[in-house]
C-alpha cells in the first residue's frame, strides 16, 4: 500500500492545553509525541510512532473551530473506545461515542470528541471485532 500524505498539520489556540490533550488522546492509540520546538514564533508538537511524526499542533492563524476533521487508525475496537474515554477524560467533548457506522462500511468501528479548539477528531478501526482490519 502506497502512503500518500507525509504529514498533517493543525494550528491550535492554547498550545500547552492542546499538546497534553492530544498526548493522552493519542497514546491511547499507541501514538507517541516524538517532536517539541519553537522556530520563527511558532511552537510545534509532532506524534507519530516507529515511521517519525506525522500529525503536528502548531500555534498561529486558525480556521474557524471545526473546520478540521482527523481520523487516527486505531489497531482494535477496544483502542477506539479507549482513546474515546481518554480524550473525553483530557478535555474533549463527544461528539459521537464508539460504535459501529455501517453507512461508511459494514465494520468501520468508530468514535468522534471535539478538541479543545472544537476540531473533529476520530478513531477509528476497520475489520471485525477481535480481528484484524
Amino acid at each position: 500500500m502506497t502512503v500518500i500524505l507525509d504529514h498533517v498539520g493543525i494550528k491550535v489556540s492554547d498550545f500547552i492545553r492542546s499538546r497534553d490533550f492530544y498526548t493522552a488522546s493519542l497514546g491511547a492509540l499507541g501514538i507517541k509525541l516524538l517532536a517539541e520546538f519553537e522556530y520563527e514564533g511558532v511552537t510545534s508538537a509532532g506524534y507519530g510512532n516507529d515511521r517519525g511524526p506525522t500529525f503536528w499542533l502548531g500555534t498561529g492563524k486558525m480556521l474557524r473551530a471545526g473546520d478540521t476533521h482527523v481520523a487516527f487508525k486505531a489497531p482494535s475496537r477496544s483502542a477506539v473506545e479507549a482513546f474515546y474515554t481518554v480524550a473525553l477524560a483530557a478535555g474533549g467533548r463527544d461528539n459521537g461515542p464508539p460504535g459501529l457506522r455501517p453507512h461508511y462500511h459494514p465494520d468501520y468501528y468508530a468514535a468522534f470528541v471535539l478538541d479543545p479548539d472544537g476540531n473533529n477528531i476520530e478513531a477509528v478501526y476497520v475489520g471485525p471485532a477481535g480481528g484484524k482490519p
